[in-house]
């Protein structure tokens, strides 16, 4: 009789331990914590991201568009801007997020604005096609004169989006993002 006592004490005692362990509500958030927290920094960095995307989209676009001014004024070839120094007034413009190895230009001019036809910012293999020239050209050799409709396009490697890749922005073969911008005007009559 007494090993059966013994025996039904052992097998008890798990049980026990088991309905302790099952109602036991100690670490329940932490728990629950660590069943939320992989989705919840993934939206936090998700719309930090985004919203970085946007704001360079932005950023860029506003750089563009105000050194562009120059050369509708004629400001740019009048004072021999070359290409590179034009690069420069963008990637100024662009408060610290346009980074000058990242972005390359393309100026076209015509003198009617059905003949502009956009330049493709990628190569068939996902990388930034040359840009425009060579940093020595001055602007006015792309833009020559009054009256004249002209095309800038600024294609810009945003590299950000590599560390990112779990939003999908990375179009380009090193995985960065591809952010476009372009401007299209006729130059005033500067001469």
């Amino acid at each position: 009789m007494r090993g059966d006592n013994r025996l039904h004490r052992l097998f008890r005692r798990p049980a026990a331990g088991l309905q302790r362990w099952g109602t036991d509500v100690r670490g329940a958030t932490a728990i629950e914590f660590a069943i939320i927290a992989v989705p919840f920094f993934l939206f936090i960095f998700g719309i930090i991201g985004t919203s970085l995307h946007f704001f360079t989209v932005s950023t860029l676009e506003q750089a563009v568009e105000s050194a562009s001014r120059k050369i509708r004024t004629g400001q740019a070839q009048t004072d021999g801007v070359t290409l590179a120094e034009f690069k420069e007034m963008i990637t100024d413009q662009g408060t610290g997020l346009i980074k000058s190895g990242h972005l390359n230009l393309h100026i076209q001019k015509s003198s009617d604005w059905t003949d502009l036809v956009p330049v493709a910012c990628l190569d068939g293999r996902g990388r930034l096609t040359p840009p425009t020239g060579s940093p020595s050209d001055s602007v006015q050799d792309y833009a020559s004169g009054a009256g004249e409709v002209i095309l800038v396009t600024a294609c810009y490697e945003w590299d950000l989006a590599q560390p990112l890749a779990f939003l999908g922005f990375g179009n380009m073969a090193n995985g960065s993002s591809l952010i476009r911008t372009a401007t299209t005007f006729r130059t005033e009559p500067y001469q």
